[in-house]
């Protein structure tokens, strides 16, 4: 059996179809019918069941592809043994934030492709919360508190945030001392709950407003068009606070410190191209110690 064609196998598994397998890997949905065709008939059994939906395992295809997928890993594992020190090769697919990942975390990845030529990288910017197993990426960058799961998390950096509003909006509506005033202002919903600092306390309000958005960008551009207050990091509204389009409000309540993360599907054998990913991100961190 051909490597290529256990690791289609897997893709076309995970996936849930020849389509977004041939997206995932980069080739034609003939090629990857081809392989699987090819790897069916070494085994002597059907696999996959073709529908007009997609593709789904039988019983066989089920116990398969856990074998699969182990057999691929140790493969990716020895051949990254015997590369030369430093070499990278093969495909990284990583997820990142819509929000910061363009500005902050794409020239780690531009860095990480210049020094690995062999290396592949594939990266996607969105704010929805991918499902690294279903969706076929490597890792993800995410930022802020993590949600329960079984994946596997390494811290790589902080990140700062303020609260922040127009002087157009100060003006008209005035502005917050304490937390508890909050609740008589309009906010910029990105999350349902603002959380503050006061000494060692945690203060947590439900802010209340008309507009929501799961981007950044979105609600700092609405918070200097003076449609209410931002809960945001610095990354997002560094500019806005340059020009004065925004400014900081209730500093005596600063928001809590964020972690950046790396997040990787559970493996008992990480990857060196998400290992080496980490390391430049936690590099870059320690160059840009408020990025």
């Amino acid at each position: 059996m051909d490597i290529e064609d256990l690791r289609t196998f897997v893709e076309v598994a995970d996936a849930g179809g020849v389509s977004p397998a041939a997206r995932r890997l980069g080739i034609s949905k003939s090629m990857v019918s081809r392989r699987l065709i090819r790897l069916e008939g070494a085994l002597g059994i059907q696999l996959l069941a073709r529908t007009t939906r997609g593709a789904g395992l039988t019983e066989a295809g089920t116990t398969f592809r856990e074998h699969a997928a182990r057999v691929c890993a140790e493969i990716d594992i020895a051949r990254e043994t015997i590369l030369p020190a430093g070499d990278l090769r093969g495909r990284l697919r990583v997820a990142l934030p819509l929000t910061s990942g363009p500005v902050h975390f794409a020239p780690v990845l531009a860095e990480m492709a210049r020094h690995h030529p062999q290396l592949q990288i594939h990266a996607e910017y969105s704010d929805r919360f991918v499902d690294l197993i279903a969706d076929g990426f490597d890792c993800a960058i995410r930022v802020g508190a993590l949600r329960d799961s079984n994946l596997i998390a390494r811290r790589v950096g902080q990140i700062y945030g303020k609260l922040v509003v127009s002087p157009d909006y100060i003006r008209i509506h005035g502005s917050p001392e304490t937390p508890d005033e909050i609740v008589a202002h309009q906010a910029l919903v990105g999350a349902e709950t603002w959380r503050f600092m006061d000494g060692e306390k945690i203060i947590t309000v439900q802010p209340q407003g008309r507009f929501r958005s799961d981007n950044g960008a979105a609600l700092a551009s609405a918070a200097a068009a003076g449609l209410g207050i931002a809960w945001l990091p610095d990354c997002v509204t560094h500019d806005y606070l340059v020009s004065g389009a925004l400014v900081p409000i209730m500093t005596r309540y600063p928001l809590p410190v964020g972690g950046v993360y790396i997040v990787r599907p559970p493996s008992p054998h990480p990857s060196r191209k998400v290992r080496i990913l980490s390391e430049f991100l936690v590099e870059s961190f320690e160059k840009n110690l408020h990025l």
